[in-house]
């Protein structure tokens, strides 16, 4: 079946709910049992049945196994938030003493995690060159317990030799985790190409809205009881509510990203072509690093990349240009339907390999207003950052 048939049908059954197209958002805490041997058959089972609120509800079961559908897995989990998710995903799999090796150009709040909570838990975390491929191999230890992907990067929007750190992770024993947001699933098959749990801010594409916190872990049968037990005992859990967003927002996820895609594109090509700019990070562009491989292991790309403008732009000028901006917020996150631009410095959290670009850096998010009203913004943006 083909991804847009899974977002459209994935989760539903109307027959189990009076006919009803979209799952019931339930709110619960308590669940009864009408006899004690059903009680105790729930006890030994609690992941398989509705059991309590915060195990999940026919709301979050819904979610789960149309995200689980559309990633390619076998069973998700539910999060409060993406943050959530990699917590979950990384604390499932690490304790004291063990070894995980993180790209460098991972979301800069899963830095934090390992660089303060995990590494005051006795985890220490090795930083890599996104770009490492198979040569992680050489970094790999006999406590290594976890590789996290994140592809394509944070910022630098490097895309990762996904196939050839599965290889080697998997050769030493370790689980491969990956940050799978960009792609929302829809554009890259985390499992095809050897991830082990895949991790997404759902806030982002899949809700797609800007109105809700979500977090989605996918992952195996194999591996999803260790996975649920690490949400359960740290008592994360979503929201029946923003489920019920997530689902609404995973019906329409593949109309939308498409139109991602087409406008960042339109955009990406069209500020290549300016004299301000040195260098457009879009994995579908030719000076993206990684751009060969997003072409081998990818079937299309969103609306979030990253532009380095040329050197010698005062902070001053660049701030010129963004305050005046008609139709692009300065905001966090992303994914939603209005498009965002944020000033930001990839140098400050790169550790592994040095930032290479030396002028002032931008991320961009292609929203779904209409590209040439969105060129037209930035072109007197641009205007305004010359004059200054």
């Amino acid at each position: 079946m083909k991804k847009d048939t899974i977002l459209a049908n994935a989760g539903r059954r109307p027959e189990d709910n009076h006919g009803i197209v979209n799952p019931p958002v339930y709110h619960a805490s308590t669940v009864t049992f009408p006899t004690v041997a059903a009680l105790e058959a729930a006890i030994r089972t609690p992941f398989d049945q509705v059991y309590y609120g915060r195990f999940g509800t026919p709301t979050t079961f819904a979610l789960e196994e149309a995200v689980a559908a559309l990633e390619g897995g076998d069973r998700a989990i539910s999060l409060p938030s993406g943050l959530g998710a990699v917590t979950v995903a990384l604390m499932a799999f690490l304790e004291a003493g063990d070894h995980l090796l993180m790209t460098d150009s991972v979301y800069n709040p899963t830095r934090k995690l390992c660089d303060g909570m995990l590494r005051g838990f006795g985890v220490e975390t090795t930083y890599y060159d996104p770009m490492i491929g198979g040569g992680i191999a050489e970094l790999i230890r006999p406590d290594t317990r976890a590789v996290f992907v994140e592809s394509p990067g944070s910022l630098g929007f490097e895309v990762q030799d996904i196939p050839a750190i599965a290889l080697a992770a998997h050769a030493c024993g370790a689980v491969v985790i990956m940050d799978n947001t960009w792609s929302s699933g829809l554009y890259f098959n985390a499992f095809g190409h050897g991830v082990d749990v895949s991790v997404q801010a759902a806030t982002k594409y899949i809700v797609g809205h800007a109105d809700a916190m979500l977090g989605i872990v996918t992952t195996t049968h194999e591996l999803y009881k260790k996975v649920k037990t690490a949400a359960v005992a740290i008592g994360s859990c979503a929201g029946p509510d923003d489920c019920y967003l997530g689902l609404r927002g995973l019906r329409s996820l593949s109309v939308r990203l498409a139109r991602h895609q087409q406008t960042a594109l339109a955009l990406a090509r069209w500020l290549a072509e300016r004299p301000e700019v040195g260098l457009v990070l879009h994995p579908a562009l030719a000076g993206c690093p990684g751009h060969d491989l997003w072409r081998r292991d990818f079937t299309g790309a969103s609306g979030l990349f990253g532009v380095v403008l040329k050197e010698g732009y005062a902070e001053q000028a660049v701030a010129a240009m963004l305050d005046g901006l008609k139709l692009y917020a300065m905001g966090f996150s992303w994914g939603g339907f209005e498009s965002l631009i944020l000033p930001l410095d990839p140098a400050r959290s790169r550790t592994a390999a040095a930032w290479p670009h030396k002028g002032r850096y931008l991320r961009i998010h292609a929203g779904l207003e209409d590209q040439d009203d969105l060129i037209s913004d930035l072109e007197q943006g641009l205007e305004r950052l010359n004059a200054f």
